[in-house]
């Protein structure tokens, strides 16, 4: 493979790499609370920032140890995320419930429905915390940064005989999945931020389910890594 085409490979698979699921869902978890389409872009660049900064510093390792990383290892990090998913769903479902957002069934022109609703207050002096908003989606994208098809990433980084084509290929690839984050994360801030002022009931939906997923596919992460694949076992 050319050195060209080996660089081209590593940008698809960081744009791929961005839609894993338990990217998706974990960033997700974060952009519901948004009402910025450009925080919730901010959001998703630090995600692959941090994402990549792990990538690179592994490589490096890699590189100059010449070793691949352990598949115990491999496991516990990938269960890690897991327990991450699980920890962002409960807190995105505590949320709502602060928020006390429920059901509510209304009858208007002789019509039963339902919607989903909030009594939380507002208080005048909330605001955004810069720092706090890029420091969380960071440390995430660290946490993701050797789990699912980044392990595949540092197999292809072994096969490449030059070291500086190593570590281009290894940025490329962070470039990719900072550019497919940064987008997805814009397009849900969108969402959201119109769904706060139209479909406020939507949002609101939406939040509940993505917490509820986060937990869930968290512990099936778990439950499958830990027990299936036999990290719990050895």
């Amino acid at each position: 493979m050319t050195p060209l085409a080996t660089l081209g490979l590593g940008l698809l698979l960081g744009l791929k790499h961005a839609f894993d699921s338990d990217h998706v869902i974990a960033v997700s978890t974060i952009v519901t609370r948004e009402r910025s389409p450009w925080r919730s872009l901010w959001i998703g660049l630090s995600w692959g920032i941090g994402h990549t900064f792990t990538l690179l510093v592994v490589s490096l390792l890699v590189i100059g140890l010449k070793k691949q990383i352990p598949p115990l290892l491999g496991l516990s990090l990938e269960c890690l995320v897991g327990l991450v998913l699980i920890g962002l769903g409960l807190a995105t479902l505590l949320d709502c419930w602060r928020k006390r957002i429920h059901v509510h069934s209304h009858v208007h022109a002789d019509a039963s429905h339902m919607h989903f609703h909030t009594h939380a207050q507002s208080p005048a002096h909330q605001h955004v915390h810069s720092l706090r908003l890029g420091l969380k989606p960071v440390l995430l994208g660290m946490v993701h940064g050797l789990a699912g098809s980044a392990a595949l990433m540092l197999l292809v980084l072994a096969a490449i005989p030059s070291p500086a084509l190593g570590l281009i290929y290894v940025a490329i690839f962070g470039c990719g999945s900072i550019i497919s984050m940064g987008l997805i994360s814009l397009l849900m801030g969108l969402f959201f931020s119109l769904a706060t002022d139209r479909l406020s009931d939507l949002e609101h939906g939406v939040r509940l389910a993505i917490g509820t997923l986060s937990t869930v596919f968290g512990i099936w992460m778990v439950v499958e890594i830990g027990f299936f694949q036999g990290l719990f076992l050895v």
